[in-house]
């Protein structure tokens, strides 16, 4: 079973300061670590590419609104027997020893966030009181959350009792040299274009607060590689990928549609 949660191939991983030797020292003593950045800017990546270099399994779950406590711990499934329990995610990482990656916390209810206090803390214990269980963590089991504090509001925020578990990796978009490399390397396309991709980012960028919710990720500007690299005319390629998903606002586009035609045209 922990073999199909095994990484096999190295994910891409650009490097960006020391966050891998203080994630290294985290897991080490098997303290939970909280990633904070925009989106798109590396996090999940990062928790991929530390799984395969620690070589463990990871566990990931894209949290949402909808999501029960039962959704990470388990539940009494019906079949022909009767009922048999099916463990969850986290209960599953806590059993085999993996890394269980809770991507976008802040979208779960506080009620549901809770019950990963008490693996949190020096009791690393997984209550199952629906089936009458505790759970002892395996010593190999580590819990990542990940959220982007842009997102926050008095509604979908972290409680500090929760905040107060882990300790912290903050993330953000990288330099122009690093982006750049990143764009060519994931979306094989030229040095001089990728750079381009970034120099639009990076004028999107500072429109955030000022129309836009959130600057143009690192994701997205590998999207445009990819189109670009598949024929795609830049400014085409730009405006799928890049100024489309971002905003619907008319004079948002326009100025994006500018700074792509500036920059390609």
């Amino acid at each position: 079973m922990k073999d199909q949660y095994l990484i096999k191939e190295e994910p891409f991983y650009q490097l960006t300061s020391n966050e891998v030797t203080l994630y290294e020292a985290a897991y080490k003593c098997r303290l939970p670590v909280m990633l904070k950045g925009p989106t798109g800017c590396g996090k999940t990546r990062f928790v991929e590419y530390m799984a395969w270099k620690l070589q463990k399994p990871l566990i990931s779950v894209a949290c949402n609104e909808d999501m029960t406590a039962s959704d990470l711990v388990g539940r009494f499934l019906l079949d022909k027997d009767g009922t048999k329990w099916q463990d969850g995610p986290l209960t599953v990482a806590s059993r085999i020893g993996a890394i269980c990656y809770l991507d976008e916390i802040v979208e779960a209810r506080q009620d549901t966030t809770v019950v990963i206090h008490p693996l949190t803390d020096h009791r690393r214990v997984l209550p199952l009181d629906k089936k009458g269980e505790l759970i002892e963590a395996h010593p190999d089991f580590q819990l990542v959350i990940s959220y982007n504090p842009g997102y926050q509001s008095l509604m979908k925020d972290l409680k500090q009792s929760t905040k107060q578990r882990f300790t912290g990796l903050d993330f953000d978009y990288p330099d122009e040299a690093t982006e750049t490399a990143i764009i060519s390397k994931e979306s094989g396309l030229n040095t001089d274009f990728s750079n381009k991709l970034v120099q639009i980012a990076h004028k999107a960028r500072n429109l955030k607060g000022h129309g836009l919710d959130e600057g143009i990720s690192t994701r997205l500007l590998v999207y445009a590689g990819s189109l670009m690299q598949a024929e795609i005319e830049p400014i085409e390629a730009c405006k799928m990928a890049l100024v489309r998903p971002l905003t619907d606002d008319p004079d948002i586009r326009a100025t994006l549609n500018n700074a792509v035609e500036m920059i390609f045209g």
